[in-house]
């Protein structure tokens, strides 16, 4: 991977659609007024539902009051909010910043731009990870707030060694007990957030991974290893990601499946981890969701009542429902780098014309199996796995929030997925994901009520990222 120039700049097109309002900070002399207020809107958030005619208040980085307009309240900046609606800051919960070179630098406003005022990156070299976002804040530039795993982290053969230009270097093995308590202490200094476990991991080095990061007080995100199932590995972790090995766990033959697995696994001595995985699924996705067993299934989503599930469904039907066919892609696509609009419309016509029709089958599961995990009350995160499968940063989680929908959940509960449930990943449900004194000042203001239509989030008047009013249109 190419290194990157150490200078944050903003790109034209970035530029071009973020007004920044400064706001000043609490108290300064200025008669005690608070900093902004946002008047005469409705407020909408997933857990206190509907408020008419409120104006909220908002002072540095903190919302200061809530509060219908009969109580007066004066504020430096004002904003009327009659005939709009006012929504917590979204999350995007599986993002790769590293993925792509060409755009590691100018993804962080791209969210902003749609309402993402939260991210977390789920995977890449910890020490770009860090200093990308030490320079982002360094710079002053407006910029969602940054969540750091560092590297996915695999077994002895890793999936993403950087070994290809098109497969980055995301991953590093952690093969046995001492040296995964050892990453995760090293992660824990050098600024991660949280952990994430890949898919060739060993189940005592899974084991001893979420050991450590409890000690030091580290969430956990994990895929489902390829040697365990989703109900044995998922309650370890804090989230699991994209669904994947989900259909070999609620199949009527697993352990037959999973014997077939470990021993492959066993006897892979020499190769590249991306390849052994890649045949792993290819061999046994489909037969998996082809032997479903409802019984068997709904043991294991209960076995997973605490564990968010982040689908990315985005990403897992990217080869039914192409990108550049859905809403606002053709004006979304615009705000990249000339170059990556280049490479990913010639990728979108070579998959359009010249390559066999794909396979549904998996696509299809996970939009069922997103109903399931519903009825079954196994929480759900929203997350794009933005840029991979020509994602979009920001324009992606909107199509994330309308699947979800599309899927069974309802309106206020694909809020739940983009606001409550990512705070509640790292246990700041009481400082984030609501419209309440107390909470961040992270603040989305729409001209339509996404419940009465998800899409309605795209409908984007502006944005208060850390207490800071930005104007998008």
């Amino acid at each position: 991977m190419k290194n990157r120039s150490r200078i944050f700049v903003l790109p034209v097109q970035v530029i071009f659609f973020l007004v920044l309002i400064p706001l000043m900070g609490a108290c300064d002399g200025n008669g005690g007024k608070a900093a902004l207020a946002i008047e005469n809107v409705t407020v909408i958030d997933a857990v206190n539902g509907v408020r008419d005619h409120q104006r909220v208040v908002i002072d540095g980085d903190e919302i200061v009051s809530v509060s219908a307009m009969a109580v007066e309240v004066s504020a430096r900046e004002t904003i009327d909010g009659t005939g709009q609606f006012l929504i917590p800051g979204l999350w995007d919960m599986h993002v790769h910043f590293l993925y792509d070179n060409e755009l590691s630098e100018v993804m962080a406003p791209m969210f902003l731009k749609y309402g993402i005022t939260s991210v977390r990156d789920t995977g890449g070299e910890i020490e770009r990870l860090v200093d990308l976002r030490t320079r982002i804040d360094v710079s002053g530039a407006p910029a969602p707030r940054i969540f750091l795993s560092g590297p996915l982290l695999d077994g002895k053969f890793v999936v993403y060694d950087g070994a290809l230009p098109a497969q980055p270097k995301l991953g590093t093995g952690v093969p046995d007990v001492e040296s995964a308590r050892q990453k995760v202490r090293e992660l824990k200094a050098a600024g991660a957030d949280f952990i994430k476990i890949y898919e060739l991991i060993q189940p005592d080095v899974y084991s001893a991974l979420v050991e450590e990061a409890r000690l030091l007080d580290m969430p956990v995100a994990s895929h489902v290893p390829l040697m365990m199932t989703a109900d044995s590995a998922g309650p370890m972790a804090d989230s699991m990601e994209h669904l994947r090995n989900l259909e070999l766990a609620c199949a009527e033959n697993w352990e037959e499946l999973l014997a077939v697995r470990q021993t492959q696994i066993g006897a892979f001595v020499e190769g590249r981890g991306y390849e052994l995985r890649r045949g792993l699924h290819s061999l046994q996705r489909i037969p998996a969701i082809n032997a479903y067993d409802e019984t068997r299934c709904n043991l294991v989503l209960d076995a997973l009542g605490n564990t968010i599930q982040v689908p990315t469904l985005r990403l897992n039907t990217v080869g039914m429902l192409i990108p550049d066919s859905r809403i606002g892609w053709a004006d979304a696509i615009k705000i990249l780098p000339v170059e990556v609009q280049n490479r990913w419309l010639s990728e979108l016509s070579q998959l359009k014309s010249g390559l066999p029709e794909a396979d549904h089958t998996f696509a299809m599961w996970s939009m069922f199996l997103v109903s399931r995990l519903q009825e079954r009350g196994v929480p759900i995160g929203a997350g794009t796995d933005t840029p991979i499968g020509w994602g979009i940063p920001g324009y992606s989680l909107h199509t994330e929030l309308e699947m979800l929908v599309n899927a069974g959940l309802s309106e206020t509960q694909a809020l739940y997925a983009a606001t409550v449930q990512p705070a509640r990943f790292f246990g700041l449900e009481k400082e984030m994901g609501q419209i309440q004194a107390g909470m961040r000042a992270d603040l989305v203001l729409l001209d339509a009520d996404p419940l009465l239509n998800i899409t309605n989030t795209r409908r984007i008047r502006g944005v208060v990222s850390k207490g800071q009013w930005l104007r998008t249109r």
